[in-house]
């Protein structure tokens, strides 16, 4: 049964001693019930969020999270646009612990009420080149995981070839992907800090701005590309146009020029992975799910000849083609199914 808000105000005020609580009001769920979460509004009008994890995978999350934001000192915090959850005071509650965060003000993004004028748009270009333009050294210098290029396509070849030993990929999509997993020109790029996990809910937004990025868990040096691929899923190519040319401007050195090509190729090996993700649950509707996306991704290819993912056009597939499939990717279930392909948030869930 989850926890009323009532009991995580209690629990606020055992995990931040002398919190003047005079309020208090439920969240919404947003990523399945994992967490229990509240918001408390203490006496001086500032306002706490307070975090249980409802299973051990949430769990595991929300400590990787608070690894993530210690590392993310006030020096770095600095060097971004929009606040970082700050880590206010935790205790503990039956087999795990109540987190409790300062709130930020804003919304989750969502990605269809975007459009290509809305200058929000820009603003999360700005915010991604902001977090890809920290120094690598607050990855380093905490133990976070580092990948290289190398890395990131022998990570993505693992995939290719698991969802391939399933024998419910088509041969064109195997083919394609195998093709980009080849072409070494698109794997030549410098790892910068990443996210690890953004996708657009990651973002609050106030007004025309990101006040906010949650979800820190999987913060890591790697391919900016993994930043970016939830834009194929964008309501129109001209919007993931504008928030790329945002991120161009924002960054402190040049992105390279295979960057979205292969955001592309991680947009559809998600699909690939939520087909892992059902074989291993032995789960046929999820199978059957990834199957159709699959199919309805393979007929957009076939019709696409002429746009591959590998380096020899400057052109990459429109974002539109498979736009429905990946909108309709449960988020939650896949980012588990890519933990177990990937090297290793806070949402207001």
């Amino acid at each position: 049964m989850a926890r009323s808000h009532f009991t995580l105000a209690a629990l606020s005020t055992a995990a931040v001693p002398g919190a003047d609580i005079v309020s208090t009001r439920p969240i919404g769920t947003g990523t399945g019930g994992r967490y229990d979460s509240a918001v408390v509004t203490l006496r001086d009008r500032n306002e706490l969020i307070v975090r249980v994890p409802t299973s051990q995978d949430a769990e595991t999350e929300q400590s990787r999270d608070l690894v993530a934001l210690n590392a993310l000192t006030a020096g770095f915090r600095g060097r971004l646009p929009f606040d970082v959850p700050q880590v206010e005071g935790q205790t503990p509650v039956a087999n795990t612990r109540a987190i409790v965060y300062g709130y930020i003000t804003g919304n989750p993004a969502v990605l269809a009420e975007l459009d290509a004028a809305d200058p929000v748009a820009e603003s999360i270009g700005r915010a991604i080149a902001s977090i890809h333009s920290l120094p690598t050294s607050l990855v380093t210098d905490s133990g976070l995981p580092v990948q290289t290029a190398a890395d990131a396509a022998r990570l993505a070849r693992i995939t290719k070839d698991r969802a391939a030993a399933t024998g419910a990929v088509p041969s064109d999509l195997l083919a394609r992907w195998s093709t980009a997993l080849e072409d070494s020109a698109l794997w030549q790029f410098q790892p910068t800090v990443v996210h690890g996990s953004l996708s657009p809910e990651s973002f609050l937004i106030a007004g025309d701005a990101v006040t906010g990025v949650l979800g820190w868990s999987q913060l890591q040096v790697g391919d900016p590309a993994s930043d970016l691929f939830w834009l194929s899923s964008a309501p129109s190519e001209q919007l993931a146009t504008r928030v790329f040319g945002a991120y161009n401007l924002g960054r402190s050195t040049p992105v390279d020029r295979q960057l979205r090509k292969r955001a592309r190729l991680y947009a559809e090996l998600e699909i690939a992975k939520w087909l892992l993700h059902g074989t291993e649950k032995h789960d046929e509707t999820i199978i059957s799910d990834a199957k159709t996306m699959l199919a309805g991704l393979s007929v957009s290819v076939e019709s696409d000849m002429l746009n591959p993912l590998s380096t020899d056009t400057g052109q990459i597939m429109a974002v539109e083609e498979v736009e429905e499939m990946l909108r309709r990717t449960p988020r939650a279930d896949v980012s588990s199914a890519r933990d177990s392909t990937r090297v290793s948030g806070i949402s207001e869930d």
